[in-house]
């Protein structure tokens, strides 16, 4: 593999800050100075600044992420995710949720179960719940489970069920970029709050507005088996 995807399944660095290292002449790979994009092999002997590179303890954290908190690893990003938690070691985002919105959001070190978590032909369920401008009737319920033409393509079939008048929940197979905003646009609707309640097994029950837990050894199995 790629001695910036090396450093990233280690839970040291992402690939990005990898790219930075090299260039700056701090990677050295089997007593030689690395080059950008090379080629390792997971036993090869790593040191950066002069300190022997080894796997990091993986790190799994289910995050509340409030409204106003963007999901970036780009620390100057006003706002970011990272500065946000302020976590003691190297951690990132699974994925996305946008800055309006609040709920369910992974982080981790483990840069290939987030891989393998992201990939959207494994269609991995993620589950919402969404708050609407104006009451909504069946048509509106029907057409959007149906799939939706947005940015150039319709969206995946998906469960969508009524919470009340101008609330319903859905569960979506895929990410595209703020995709239930989207979707609730095409028939009229703006959402005004959106809450992302699941990701596959994991849940939200029990994560106050802005804290974050520890997975447990059973539900990282389970993401791991899904």
């Amino acid at each position: 593999m790629r001695i910036n995807k090396l450093l990233s399944n280690m839970g040291f660095c992402s690939r990005k800050e990898a790219s930075r290292f090299i260039e700056d002449n701090r990677v050295i790979v089997n007593g030689e100075l690395c080059i950008q994009g090379q080629w390792v092999e997971e036993d090869d002997v790593v040191f950066i600044d002069n300190e022997l590179i080894t796997p990091k303890e993986k790190i799994y954290i289910a995050l509340n992420k409030p409204v106003g908190i963007t999901c970036t690893a780009e620390k100057t990003v006003q706002n970011n995710i990272i500065s946000f938690m302020n976590y003691k070691d190297y951690i990132f985002p699974v994925g996305r949720l946008d800055k309006e919105s609040q709920g369910l959001i992974l982080m981790t070190n483990d840069g290939d179960l987030a891989n393998k978590i992201l990939e959207s032909e494994n269609e991995h369920e993620k589950e919402y719940i969404v708050t609407v401008n104006k009451p909504f009737d069946d048509e509106f319920i029907k057409g959007m489970a149906e799939g939706v033409n947005i940015l150039g393509t319709l969206t995946r079939v998906c469960k969508v069920t009524r919470v009340n008048e101008d609330t319903f929940k859905i569960i979506l197979t895929q990410g595209l970029n703020k995709q239930i905003r989207r979707m609730s646009k095409v028939f009229g609707y703006t959402v005004i709050g959106l809450k992302r309640i699941r990701i596959m097994n994991i849940k939200i029950n029990g994560i106050e507005n802005g804290k974050w837990r520890n997975l447990t050894e059973e539900e990282i199995l389970e993401l791991r088996k899904c």
